[in-house]
């Protein structure tokens, strides 16, 4: 039986955002097929708290240190990492996290998630820039496969990294589709929500676009001054002060549209919760400007969700067309498609009925399914 290592030590629960729903949804998928492949997982110890599922499907080797210090975790990955598979003798190693360590044994497996440093690299601090620009190139150089999450993604990859297209595979998210409504108690009430709102379930990260979209609301409730507006998520990553800084301006920019009192910031939800606020919703919201995929836009459609979402990056290719594609430069048609959302009862069934139809083709069980065959063709060649 072939063994193969999964590297989730980059993984910080709660932090990672998107990368984690990926992955976690990923070995969802594996965990349900028959395999003659043994996996086994490299994690931080947090992982046993926030995914005890995984630790009733697999294997599951806990590094020594914690996600508090960067440092530690990749001092791990290039230390302990590699002590451990030569003693369980892994025969290939998938880094998914979109670095390969210095220390390695052999041609691994990579998935990078984005390449959102190139393009937007003022949204990063000079010391995490210069990692990257670094560790990327080499590590795709590096590996014998690279995996992307979306077309969009692989051809950035090949473009910008001058990486030979036969070797990079795109294994989608999935998502497990659920054909009943989710029930989380009196969500509103708790919430304090009232009325018709949108919601968009997204980190405060500046690409992310919250300023614009606050905009775009300051004028919808001009109009529908009943309607509300609900950011769910954490307000900012630890790594990152320029993500903590548009916590603030977001803040600034909410009191300057006054609306105040018709926009919540609920922070992180439980999953159920936000199972239920999707199904509550008119619509979600997703302006960002940068998406390697876009998982919440599959997560909203697989819930029968209206998605109003940028036109640009990886979300179209995710949306096609069960959803409403607005560009993330014009604010104006952010408030147009908000009220037809809200005016066009018809419009907006076409989307709740066209948005499961469109999340059936990512079932996490067909992308479990493409990356067993990534791993299984990387075992059996030499390159």
């Amino acid at each position: 039986m072939k063994r193969v290592g999964i590297n989730l030590l980059w993984m910080v629960p709660g932090v990672v955002g998107g990368s984690e729903t990926y992955m976690t949804r990923l070995l969802s998928g594996l965990a349900e097929r028959t395999s003659n492949i043994e996996y086994t997982l490299f994690a931080l110890p947090q992982l046993q708290t926030s995914h005890p599922e995984l630790e009733r499907n697999f294997q599951i080797a806990y590094a020594p240190v914690t996600g508090q210090w960067k440092s530690f975790r990749v001092a791990g990955e290039n230390s302990w990492l590699a002590r451990q598979c030569r003693r369980r003798r892994i025969h290939l190693v998938h880094h998914a996290g979109g670095v390969v360590p210095f220390i390695r044994r052999s041609r691994p497996l990579l998935t990078i998630h984005d390449l959102q440093y190139l393009f937007f690299p003022e949204y990063f601090t000079k010391a995490k820039l210069a990692y990257l620009r670094v560790m990327v190139p080499r590590s795709a150089e590096t590996a014998r496969l690279v995996l992307t999450p979306s077309e969009y993604t692989r051809r950035t990859v090949i473009e910008r990294l001058n990486i030979d297209p036969s070797v990079v595979i795109v294994v989608p998210h999935g998502i497990s589709l659920r054909p009943t409504r989710t029930t989380s108690g009196d969500v509103r009430q708790r919430y304090g929500l009232e009325g018709p709102f949108f919601l968009y379930p997204a980190a405060n990260y500046p690409h992310k676009n919250h300023l614009l979209l606050i905009d775009a609301f300051a004028r919808l409730a001009q109009v529908h001054p009943d309607t509300m507006l609900v950011f769910t998520g954490a307000r900012a990553g630890a790594e990152w002060s320029v993500a903590r800084a548009m916590g603030e301006r977001i803040s600034a920019e909410i009191r300057k549209g006054r609306i105040e009192g018709r926009v919540k910031r609920l922070g992180y939800v439980p999953a159920e919760d936000l199972d239920a606020l999707y199904q509550e919703a008119i619509a979600v919201t997703f302006p960002s400007r940068f998406e390697g995929f876009g998982a919440p836009a599959l997560e909203a459609m697989a819930r029968a969700c209206p998605v109003i979402a940028s036109n640009v990056t990886a979300l179209p290719e995710v949306v096609g067309n069960a959803g409403y594609l607005v560009s993330p430069d014009n604010s104006e048609e952010w408030t147009k498609a908000m009220s037809d959302m809200l005016e066009d009862e018809d419009l907006r069934m076409i989307y709740v009925k066209s948005g499961p139809e469109r999340a059936r083709e990512f079932g996490w069980g067909r992308s479990a399914k493409i990356l067993e065959e990534a791993y299984l063709h990387a075992l059996e060649t030499t390159l």
